[in-house]
């Protein structure tokens, strides 16, 4: 009982922190939410992806046996971390579960917490070099028709907007607060 009623209170927070992301949504709001999707999409996926693999070549097959060692972001978004992420600015993806004693032997289960920790947000660094290094090519490299027509112009922005996601991201979860990844290697 008092469970649920715990449950009802986060959900009514939730829903206020999304109702005021909606209060002043407009028509540029529609767009930039179009052109930030892509990168929140691939910023949360990638990070999650990590966070597995490193657990996974460290010899723990959990995220294996659990589906989570996959770029398909259906494994790796919450739903409701990301509709809030989208309409509230703060959000999350689905936590990769780790079992810290099946790392291998030649590794103590601290420094293998922390490798698999710290392997989300630096994802998340290399993706915002990536994304960085595409848009000045793009710049560069691109007719100039293209870099000022219309479509040039919103892809060059949904780009800096996914380096950008990926920084904040990246930056963020190093902070030491729980249930960010630095937390749990301090």
């Amino acid at each position: 009982m008092f469970f649920n009623s715990d449950k009802r209170v986060i959900y009514i927070i939730l829903a206020i922190f999304i109702l005021m992301g909606l209060r002043s949504f407009g028509i540029n709001n529609i767009l930039s939410l179009i052109l930030t999707l892509p990168g929140v999409i691939i910023a949360i996926t990638f990070h999650e992806y990590a966070h597995a693999l490193a657990a996974d070549k460290l010899g723990d097959e959990t995220p294996r046996i659990q589906g989570r060692l996959t770029l398909n972001p259906l494994s790796h978004i919450d739903p409701v971390g990301f509709v809030l992420l989208i309409f509230a600015n703060f959000g999350w993806g689905k936590p990769v579960q780790i079992n810290p004693r099946n790392f291998n032997r030649d590794i103590s289960m601290d420094k293998g917490e922390a490798i698999v920790s710290i392997a989300g947000p630096a994802m998340n660094i290399v993706l915002a070099i990536i994304f960085t290094i595409i848009y000045f090519l793009i710049y560069k490299f691109a007719d100039t028709s293209f870099i000022i027509s219309t479509l040039g112009y919103y892809i060059l922005l949904a780009i800096q907007y996914t380096a950008i996601l990926n920084i904040g991201l990246g930056v963020f979860n190093l902070l030491p607060l729980p249930p960010l990844d630095r937390f749990k290697n301090i």
